[in-house]
């Protein structure tokens, strides 16, 4: 049986709702056995973002506090165009100006564990 090598990635969950983005830590840390870096608002986010380097992937729901999953996605992607930015949300609405406005992936929630391997294998495996 042949051993996938996953890189030495970093993502980080962007969700003010604690018990969705403990499940997608604690999912994402499982798939990739690596640190997830965790956040409750956009504007924590941009500024470790800022303050280190960028992490590899970003996935944010769009409507939390300080900055949207909007404008961080934004201020992401100009500082780091080759990294990945998944915007999520429960609003089926979004996932077109998600699109449209430069997202990799949109998961629409709830968010399940196979949305959350699916993430993996595109965006890390296959890279």
């Amino acid at each position: 049986m042949s051993q996938v090598s996953i890189p030495n990635i970093k993502i980080a969950v962007i969700d003010d709702d604690l018990l969705v983005r403990d499940f997608m830590v604690t999912v994402l840390m499982y798939c990739v056995n690596r640190d997830v870096l965790s956040f409750d608002n956009g504007l924590a986010a941009w500024r470790y973002i800022e303050d280190h380097e960028s992490p590899d992937i970003i996935i944010s729901e769009i409507d939390v506090p300080g900055l949207n999953g909007f404008e961080l996605m934004a201020k992401f992607k100009e500082k780091s165009p080759d990294k990945k930015c998944l915007l999520m949300s429960a609003n089926p609405s979004n996932e077109q100006p998600a699109r449209n406005s430069g997202a990799d992936a949109f998961l629409a929630k709830p968010v399940t564990v196979n949305d959350l391997f699916s993430v993996v294998e595109t965006f890390v495996v296959k890279g």
